[in-house]
């Protein structure tokens, strides 16, 4: 192997890493914010206990 491919192999690694982070913050994001503000009182029940657990407000 040399420099330019262990470089290259870092390269894509970390630009993977970075994707599959910015993927989990959204999902994250987007199921907190559905969650949380849904008027739908099966989903809102679903989570109740967990919103309340991390200080989330939801009345």
């Amino acid at each position: 192997m040399n420099t330019a491919s262990v470089s290259l192999g870092a390269s894509v690694s970390a630009q993977s890493r970075f994707m599959q982070l910015a993927f989990a913050a959204l999902l994250g994001i987007f199921v907190m914010g559905f969650v949380g503000f849904s008027q739908i009182e099966a989903v809102h029940n679903a989570a109740h206990d967990y919103r309340h657990s991390i200080a989330f407000p939801c009345h």
